[in-house]
């Protein structure tokens, strides 16, 4: 995975992206062209008709009026004149009757016309219906290409604003750094070193990045701040690479039976809501999920977790407050193994300042487990809050160190800007972080991707050509 590749392949996907929305915008305006033409040109024929009408309708008109005026005329004639006022007389009612007998004929013609006119005016609705046609066409052919994009699209725009927070911080942190830029010296080393202790990277990972960028003065041939930003950034990057070469990022199935995922963490860290998230997940995805609230110390923990259940719409096993933890999961094994769930999920308590019962207590449940299901626990997932940056460091420590955790699940890493903490749980814990908390709402729990954190991190900070 390195640095640049990674961009590359961003910044050729987003230009994708863009090409395929300028495109649509040109064939949005294509189609309302054609929209208005087409709805000029029937206002134009409906025009003519309606012209073509009025002056049948005028000249029909005339034919009636005209006789009536002779008989007006008539009207003025004087008395004396009785004989030429019957012949008038006379004269006015032929022409009256044939003008009543010319009228149809007149009016066939304007008949015949509108009717050309709607037979004319009739193909503009079939246009149109192909028209449609071959669009809903153009989008069925672009429509496997774009469902293969939807995932990548969303999984992207959610590490890009999960991790706002801590690309701002970083990248506030490293143009400080760099605004004093002048050569390599130990003042540099000095103050990277502070920087990426600032950022949450690690002691560790601090004093190696320094050292091999001192061993392979590779500063040397960079000339600008950004070819120093972009060296820096590229070999944090291959530090971290080197430290997860053996990790399995996803998680461990059973391969029949039940799959059982044990959380762990301090309190307040976010296990119930990560297992309510998790929960949604997996039964979005068809499975059939089983919830254990094996956290009975803490008050309200175990209606928290029947609230996510609720929401979720799974099942739960629930013990009473106060009650053995361990009873819980020997309940909720055996009720997942009966009626053949596929994943049992069990909340554990956090009581950290209470470290020896707490371990104690999640020995037992492992023994339990285990007793039951060989395989089982199929993970032990420790849930680390990101916000507290070096405590949940230690945390991770004093969990490893007595229980056997497989991997990390990193909450609220949108609401810190010390993202720099997964690089130092990768190297100084060699623990994969499998999911990370990116918002607060049910999707926003996401497989850790490790190419999408490192872009969404220093998107902002790395140029490529």
């Amino acid at each position: 995975m390195g640095l640049f590749d990674i961009f590359r392949r961003h910044k050729k996907h987003e230009d994708k992206q863009e090409k395929h929305s300028q495109q649509e915008e040109a064939k949005d305006q294509e189609v309302d062209s054609e929209v208005a033409t087409t709805s000029q040109s029937t206002s134009s024929k409906s025009v003519a008709q309606e012209e073509a009408t009025e002056v049948d309708q005028d000249s029909s008109a005339t034919a009636d009026v005209q006789p009536q005026n002779e008989e007006v005329s008539d009207n003025t004639t004087p008395v004396s004149s009785v004989e030429q006022t019957a012949e008038s007389a006379s004269a006015v009612e032929e022409e009256t009757v044939t003008s009543q007998n010319d009228e149809p004929e007149e009016e066939t013609p304007t008949t015949e016309s509108s009717s050309q006119v709607a037979e004319v005016s009739a193909p503009a609705p079939e246009s149109e219906v192909k028209s449609d046609d071959a669009e809903e066409e153009a989008e069925e052919s672009t429509a496997v290409s774009d469902d293969e994009t939807v995932g990548e699209e969303s999984t992207a725009a959610k590490y890009d604003q999960g991790l706002e927070k801590s690309r701002t911080g970083f990248g506030a942190r490293l143009n400080r750094f760099l605004a004093n830029f002048r050569h390599v010296d130990e003042d540099f080393f000095d103050d990277l070193e502070d920087l990426l202790i600032e950022s949450d990277v690690g002691y560790d990972m601090a004093m190696k990045l320094s050292d091999e960028l001192r061993e392979e003065v590779k500063l040397e041939n960079a000339k600008s701040k950004q070819e120093v930003s972009n060296v820096i950034i590229e070999k944090m990057v291959e530090l971290y690479d080197q430290a997860g070469k053996d990790e399995k990022p996803d998680l461990n199935f059973a391969k029949e039976g039940p799959t059982v995922i044990m959380f762990v963490g301090v309190n307040g860290a976010g296990k119930t809501t990560t297992i309510g998230k998790m929960a949604a997940l997996f039964k979005s995805q068809g499975k059939k999920v089983l919830l254990a609230a094996a956290d009975t110390f803490r008050a309200g923990a175990t209606e928290q977790l029947d609230v996510w259940a609720k929401r979720d719409g799974v099942d739960i096993v629930t013990g009473p407050e106060n009650g053995d933890p361990a009873a819980v999961v020997f309940d909720a094994v055996q009720k997942a193994k009966k009626e053949n769930y596929d994943i049992l999920f069990v909340d554990t308590a956090g009581r950290l300042q209470n470290k020896v019962n707490l371990m104690k207590e999640l020995a037992k449940m492992k023994r339990i487990l285990t007793r039951e299901i060989p395989d089982a626990p199929h993970e032990v997932l420790l849930v680390l809050d990101a916000t507290t940056g070096q405590n949940a460091l230690n945390q991770a420590k004093l969990f490893k160190e007595s229980t056997d955790v497989t991997g990390i699940v990193l909450t609220k890493l949108d609401g810190t800007a010390r993202g720099g903490i997964v690089l130092a749980i990768r190297n100084e814990l060699h623990l994969p972080v499998k999911y990370v908390g990116l918002g607060e709402k049910v999707t926003d729990l996401q497989k850790f991707d490790a190419s999408e954190f490192v872009y969404g991190l220093f998107k902002d900070l790395v140029e490529v050509n």
